[in-house]
């Protein structure tokens, strides 16, 4: 749906509370979906895989989903720009839909993987786009307070998926249908749901841009991408030298030279303009989001194994033991959200996030298989605070920084690289893992040999030690199925568990490592201003500068002179105008035309930050014309 937007735009792009909330609604049910349906499937794949008879194909329905997510990710973002946000979040929320609904009937884990493919295709928009769309109706000063709310559906996520999992998966059946296959179903009427009640809200004036589509672009991206996050997925299992890997990885580094020839051939129109990268913000945020999602995602990937073999929880009370890690990023989000809206100020927070999340890590490699649990749920607690004030705001900084019109590829690209330090981070920490796990169960059986309560042990269950040792020996493959832990003698299972906690602070300690990087990366993030026009109203005010410059050029005796000698409404496209209700210059404060903030608001106390703008009027940091001052920047006027 494109429409063109009104001289007068004020009116139809600035929205009242209630009507971002409404919006809000439906855009939060689509991102709980896509997050729900992370963790309430590898909680039960193991059951599904069973039922199915792939028990040893299950990875691939995993890698299918993450391969096309993955890629569909900056395609969204990109053709949004271009056509608008409604019809393709639209579209993600019902290719969504009609993947649930076939991965509930699937008959064999090929099926269930294609199916996962197509849900995927889905998955893609429903998180870039949200945060592009609010990105679009909300100004960046007050948009970190709705944007964690998106995280607080995250979060909440993360511990229902386990907990549903577990239930439909230990459900022989439910209605006359097996329980497993409800994990998909159940994502039909809450889709279903938000599609109406996005398709009743969400009104944004898009005026369609005449683009040629970087098809070259998006196909060389694929070229690159499949092979890649596939070696990811399975490098573990074929061997990360083997044939198989090394082929994936000839076929990705072509695809990438392909991807940055098409790039720079089609420029402006290109799927990710090289152009971004010139802008301190979106180089910045690109590299840290892609640090912090492999020290995010690979980090905290062994918590969960850690709560169910050292500590004895099911799946399901392993999502309920991650609760303080949820309340944790909700905390740090809204908080940080607040301040920055009452400040301005946003680069303290991911700087002290960075901080924070580094503490946990190290934390993180202390815990051993004695540490008590509640001293391991406090470190949660620190690591969410962490992500809270570090994911969101680097976001915000994006969005503030980039042209109001690229705000979709820009918001999909963060996420885009912050998925792919996800997925290589989990490849190589479970390598780790895994590798030097044997290794550990031996070193703490050798010691636990010698005092004894083992020895008693040892000669009362000669069979136990057995199972034991094969485990051992089998490359972590033991993992596969740890159940026998819980039949073990006490004092037979706890080197085992020593083990594996030994192993796991090894990849805390290298998650640590990265972390640090990714602390020197973020403080680079430079601070400017953030506008008081949401995406949606600086792109009107940019549309009626440019229709008073052509007016104004087509009847120059009509135009008024300006002290600069041009015309008074702005001139220049690219230059904010301030339509009616958007960002003029009134008491309350908001973007005057060509972007400055208007005087009342510079002479007003109490405002909270300092009213300022680091770029020229109507100049984006993204757009490779101006760059930004890590000191308090001054106005434009």
């Amino acid at each position: 749906m494109s429409t063109t937007a009104p001289a007068a735009a004020g009116d139809d792009t600035t929205l009242t509370h209630r009507q971002i909330i409404a919006i809000l609604t439906g855009l939060m049910m689509a991102m709980f979906l896509a997050a729900l349906d992370q963790t309430i499937v590898s909680t039960a794949m193991r059951t599904i895989a069973d039922d199915l008879g792939g028990f040893d194909l299950q990875a691939w329905a995993t890698t299918a989903f993450l391969i096309t997510s993955t890629i569909s990710t900056p395609l969204y973002g990109k053709l949004s720009d271009i056509y608008g946000r409604k019809p393709f979040i639209l579209f993600s929320i019902g290719i969504f839909i009609v993947g649930s609904v076939l991965c509930g009937v699937a008959q064999s884990i090929y099926q269930l993987a294609a199916f996962r493919a197509v849900q995927g295709i889905g998955a893609g928009g429903l998180f870039s786009l949200a945060f592009a769309i609010i990105g679009d109706v909300v100004p960046p000063r007050e948009r970190a307070k709705y944007q964690g709310y998106f995280l607080a559906v995250f979060g909440t996520s993360s511990v229902l998926g386990p907990v549903l999992g577990g239930f439909f998966a230990g459900s022989s059946d439910i209605l006359g249908i097996t329980g497993w296959r409800w994990i998909f179903y159940i994502n039909v009427p809450i889709a279903f749901a938000a599609f109406l009640v996005v398709l009743r809200v969400l009104h944004i004036p898009h005026r369609r841009q005449d683009h040629r589509i970087d098809w070259p672009g998006a196909l060389a991206l694929i070229v690159c991408l499949v092979p890649l996050l596939t070696v990811a997925e399975q490098g573990r299992e074929w061997g990360w030298g083997s044939g198989r890997s090394l082929l994936c990885y000839g076929i990705g580094a072509v695809g990438l030279v392909l991807f940055l020839v098409a790039e720079t051939a089609y420029k402006e129109e290109a799927l990710l303009p090289l152009r971004l990268f010139r802008g301190r913000t979106f180089s910045v945020a690109s590299i840290s989001s892609f640090v912090l999602g492999m020290a995010m995602f690979g980090g905290l990937l062994t918590l969960p194994l850690y709560l169910q073999i050292v500590k004895g929880a099911t799946p399901t009370e392993a999502g309920l033991l991650l609760l303080p890690l949820v309340m944790g990023i909700m905390t740090g989000s809204i908080v940080s959200g607040q301040v920055i809206a009452r400040t301005g100020r946003y680069r303290i927070f991911p700087i002290v996030g960075s901080v924070l999340m580094l503490a946990a890590l190290l934390l993180f490699s202390r815990i051993g298989a004695d540490t008590p649990l509640w001293r391991t749920m406090l470190i949660m607690a620190l690591m969410g605070l962490g992500l809270g004030g570090n994911m969101q705001p680097v976001i915000t900084a994006v969005q503030n920084a980039a042209n109001p019109r690229e705000i979709g590829v820009a918001t999909s690209t963060v996420t885009f690289f912050r998925s792919m330090g996800g997925t290589l981070g989990a490849a190589v920490f479970l390598s780790v893992l895994f590798s030097i796990l044997p290794d550990k169960i031996k070193s703490a059986y050798s010691a636990a040999g010698h005092t004894p309560e083992f020895n008693a042990a040892v000669r009362a269950h000669p069979q136990d030690l057995q199972k034991v040792q094969q485990s051992a020996g089998s490359g972590g493959g033991g993992l596969s199925d740890t159940s026998f832990l819980e039949t073990l003698d006490k004092a037979l299972a706890h080197p085992f568990k020593v083990g594996f906690a030994d192993s796991m602070s090894l990849v805390f300690m290298v998650a640590a490592g990265i972390m640090v990087v990714g602390f020197i990366v973020i403080l680079f993030l430079p601070e400017i201003a953030l506008r008081s026009m949401s995406a949606a109203q600086a792109r009107a005010a940019e549309d009626a500068a440019a229709s008073s410059a052509a007016s104004a050029t087509a009847s120059p005796a009509s135009a008024p002179a300006s002290p600069n000698g041009g015309p008074s409404s702005g001139g220049a496209t690219g230059s904010y105008a301030a339509p009616a209700g958007a960002g003029s210059a009134s008491p309350n404060g908001g973007d005057a035309a060509g972007g400055a903030h208007a005087s009342s608001e510079v002479a007003a106390p109490g405002n909270g930050h300092t009213p300022s703008h680091a770029l020229r009027p109507g100049v984006h940091e993204a757009d490779g014309e101006a760059t930004a001052s890590d000191a308090p920047p001054r106005h434009a006027r």
